[in-house]
């Protein structure tokens, strides 16, 4: 059975893990439904338990599309990113032969080159670019908001979660997901100023919400935007 992608059903894909000790199902507010096995798992055993939780797969998506419609999967035009105010157009150019897919940035053109009638090969470099732009625009910020609020960090480092927005390690890492860049400004330096203040709590605890406080006095508002934010990340980036 292949791994990352592998469909197993219409709307379904599965997604091998080291990490799982067992079978399970994600379902994504847009109506992506993801199962996540361990390694080695036979095929025919995920379509076993995609078929005994076909009821609550079937209730849970009802229950996400009342407040998150579908939206059909396409490879973008335009990539608009408010976090950074930035706005790209994309194009694509096929190269007979080609069996990857690369990117080059000219101007506010993005050029994707190789084998692009490969949607997902397409994604692939599409969220290799993102994260560049993420790397690139969000650490000198974050660094800036370190000095700003004392808060300092060892290193910044950009990944695509699909369950949070950023972490903090104990060894003074902060990951930022590329996500933020779809954000409006407000919710992006919250983020930053969040994960920034785990350097001194390394935890939600109350004197973490008050140092958080300190910096950012509509942190509550804020937060509560950032829980519903996900929406606003396009279809294509597979968050969903």
């Amino acid at each position: 059975m292949s791994g990352f992608g592998a469909d197993i059903s219409s709307g379904f894909s599965v997604r091998q893990s080291g990490r799982a000790k067992r079978l399970s199902i994600k379902v994504y507010p847009r109506g992506r439904v993801e199962v996540v096995v361990p390694r080695r798992t036979r095929a025919a055993e995920v379509q076993a338990f995609v078929s005994e939780n076909r009821d609550w797969i079937r209730r849970t998506r009802e229950s996400f599309a009342k407040s998150h419609p579908t939206e059909p999967f396409a490879l973008p035009n335009r990539i608009e990113l408010p976090g950074i105010g930035r706005s790209t157009r994309v194009q694509y150019r096929s190269r007979s032969g080609a069996r990857t897919v690369r990117y080059r940035q000219h101007g506010d053109m993005l050029v994707l080159s190789g084998r692009t009638n490969d949607d997902q090969l397409c994604v692939v470099a599409l969220k290799r670019w993102l994260a560049s732009v993420a790397k690139e625009t969000l650490e000198p910020r974050l660094r800036a908001l370190a000095t700003q609020t004392g808060n300092p960090f060892k290193k910044m480092q950009v990944r695509g979660q699909r369950t949070c927005w950023g972490s903090h390690s104990s060894t003074g890492t902060i990951s930022v997901n590329y996500c933020l860049l779809f954000l409006d400004p407000p919710l992006l330096r919250y983020l930053l100023i969040h994960e920034l203040c785990h350097a001194r709590h390394m935890n939600h605890s109350r004197r973490f919400w008050q140092f958080v406080g300190r910096f950012e006095a509509g942190y509550r508002h804020l937060d509560r935007q950032l829980a519903d934010s996900w929406q606003k990340i396009p279809t294509w980036v597979g968050i969903y």
